[in-house]
């Protein structure tokens, strides 16, 4: 069960092999590095020995890689293999969620999560939170099973974050996939039902529902998935009072791949307008889209499901990568598609990290 892939292998620090052991009070600092290629970490490296990075408190990596982001993706693994080599010299194993396919003006790039210490605390500032499952079996990828090992994992990770349900923002999850995009479909969405089960979002469900009933949906939840894992993966990002620094996320589902307004409430929910000098203080967007089953855009018909030359994930990719970059300024979007369940049906959600203003 996979498609797109992306997500976060969050450090399995010294509590285990789930979840973290923050040291509070805190602080999350969040840098994107653009690549020339799905192997190039050598702006990571420069800034590693430049001391603006601790290698020791990376926790997580996100980041879009340059493949075609399907089953035959391999782009996301090659960036993972670099990474291992660059951070495994300083004994760390930090999360690496990837999803491949920069269409359009979308740009390559890697977005690095690390934790430091903070004497700040009071006002609400970006908390992380990450957790692993179990290695999954082929026959339970894409089932209830599933969705009850994310749901667990989930509650982890905002444990560890010190994260209540109403201070989530955004839900990063990797799922692991099968050969064939139909179970890469079923794996996000047995994700997608676990991130809503955690957070109170869905209850009563059986896989029934899974693909049809779209009123079940969590839009707050990101979920992608890929050959290159065989647990699910969650990131949980979110404000919270235990944590300092500048940083904050707000996040805002999207009714379609046309949503202006969502976009632009983000910049409004963060503080921000969309002159040059607020939005250098952006630090990451998430997006997640999905091309709309009905076949049509706000009564007009479109033509993503039926193109016999590119798959619809990534005409979705740089439709959504247009409107949101010409937003923001900036190509290094993490933009996913495969949404099902994850914000309306035919639509998504819109994330960003950035400093207060």
């Amino acid at each position: 069960m996979h498609r797109d892939g992306a997500v976060l292998r969050c450090k399995s620090t010294r509590v285990g092999s789930i979840g973290f052991a923050y040291p509070f009070p805190v602080k999350t600092n969040v840098l994107r590095f653009s690549m020339r290629a799905p192997s190039d970490v050598s702006e990571l490296a420069a800034a590693i020995r430049a001391g603006s990075v601790d290698p020791a408190r990376i926790v997580a990596v996100l980041g879009k890689t340059e493949g075609n982001g399907l089953v035959n993706d391999f782009t996301r693994g090659y960036l993972i293999q670099s990474l291992k080599l660059l951070l495994g010299k300083h004994g760390e194993k930090p999360v690496y969620v990837f999803s491949g396919g920069t269409e359009g003006v979308l740009s390559p790039h890697y977005t690095v999560f690390s934790v430091e210490d903070s004497s700040e605390k009071g006002q609400k500032a970006l908390a992380v939170g990450c957790s692993v499952t179990r290695d999954l079996r082929p026959e339970e990828i894409g089932t209830t099973t599933q969705v009850k090992l994310v749901s667990d994992a989930v509650a982890k990770a905002m444990a560890d974050a010190k994260l209540s349900r109403e201070e989530v923002s955004f839900v990063q999850v990797k799922a692991p996939g099968g050969t064939s995009n139909q179970s890469m479909a079923y794996s996000r969405v047995a994700g997608a039902f676990g991130v809503g089960m955690a957070l109170g979002e869905i209850q009563d469900f059986s896989e029934k529902d899974f693909l049809k009933n779209l009123k079940l949906q969590s839009p707050r939840a990101s979920v992608s998935s890929g050959i290159e894992i065989a647990m699910c993966e969650v990131m949980v990002l979110g404000n919270s009072a235990a944590w300092g620094g500048p940083l904050r996320i707000a996040s805002r589902p999207m009714a379609d791949a046309m949503d202006l307004d969502a976009v632009l409430g983000v910049l409004a929910d963060l503080g921000l307008g969309r002159n040059a000098r607020d939005l250098a203080r952006v630090r990451a967007v998430m997006v997640k889209g999905e091309p709309d089953a009905s076949g049509s855009v706000r009564g007009h018909r479109h033509t993503m499901l039926t193109d016999g030359d590119m798959n619809a994930q990534r005409h979705i990719r740089g439709a959504l990568g247009g409107l949101v970059a010409g937003v923001f300024g900036d190509g290094r979007l993490f933009v996913s598609g495969g949404a099902e369940h994850q914000g309306p049906a035919g639509g998504g959600l819109i994330a960003a990290i950035a400093e207060a203003a």
